[in-house]
């Protein structure tokens, strides 16, 4: 869903929310826990990422960060770079609205149904090109390559529902048993991790292997070569060890 534009009640310069330490104690200093200020810090840099990527555009997409049992949301119409400490915005895992006065994300019945029945601590949604467009053709990611494994096996499309609906909330999670990332149809990309840095990469990875797939499956009289679900379980065992030991 494209939000509309607008600055809802957000105040102060581009940057303010970005600026790290500094940005967390004028947090505190307005009453927010020290927690909250910096995960609210992380979400709005994660935020910025998504559109300095060319993951969304505008304000399209949202992210979400779990601190205890509040959900931490990106506001509806209001460009990331507006966002200013002050503006944390947040909500109890039943969407009673607990932090801020600005309102959160229209799509909220996703992220909480994320949040409410999964380890998800962090969730992030984008209208992606090269995955949207994928979402349009398929009913599922073929398998390109092996980094499907990093979210849990063959990517999945979930049927398509109006935006922030609970509909498209229950379409979703359907698509994502199994799985730490899906396609929405004719929408864009949803993936939760453990911190927003793993979803983010999820996400990442994600449009990328959709952009190759779309590059390859458009070569006149070729058709691309596949992996094997045996190939994909043997790289899962892999992706065990990746990356260096806690």
């Amino acid at each position: 869903m494209v939000e509309q534009q607008g600055n809802g009640n957000a105040r102060g310069e581009q940057g303010d929310a970005g600026e790290g330490p500094r940005g967390a104690r004028d947090a505190r200093r307005g009453g927010v826990p020290e927690d909250v200020a910096r995960a609210w810090h992380d979400l709005v840099a994660t935020a910025r990422r998504t559109v300095a990527d060319g993951l969304v555009v505008g304000t399209s997409g949202n992210v979400s960060v779990r601190v205890g049992d509040t959900v931490l949301v990106t506001p509806t119409g209001v460009p990331y770079d507006r966002l200013t400490p002050d503006d944390v915005t947040g909500v109890d895992l039943s969407g009673r609205q607990v932090l801020g006065t600005l309102r959160p994300t229209s799509e909220l019945p996703m992220h909480l149904a994320l949040h409410n029945t999964t380890d998800a601590r962090a969730v992030v949604h984008t209208h992606a090109v090269h995955a949207t467009a994928v979402s349009t053709l398929v009913n599922e990611l073929p398998l390109i390559h092996y980094m499907s494994a990093a979210l849990g096996g063959p990517v999945r499309v979930a049927p398509y529902a109006t935006y922030g609906t609970p509909e498209l909330a229950e379409n979703m999670l359907r698509a994502l048993t199994g799985r730490t990332g899906c396609l929405l149809q004719n929408h864009g990309t949803i993936t939760y991790g453990r911190t927003l840095s793993e979803a983010y990469d999820r996400t990442a990875q994600l449009e990328w292997m959709s952009r190759v797939w779309l590059a390859a499956s458009s070569v006149p009289g070729r058709t691309p070569h596949l992996l094997t679900p045996a190939q994909l379980t043997t790289v899962a065992a892999r992706l065990h060890d990746y990356g260096q030991p806690n």
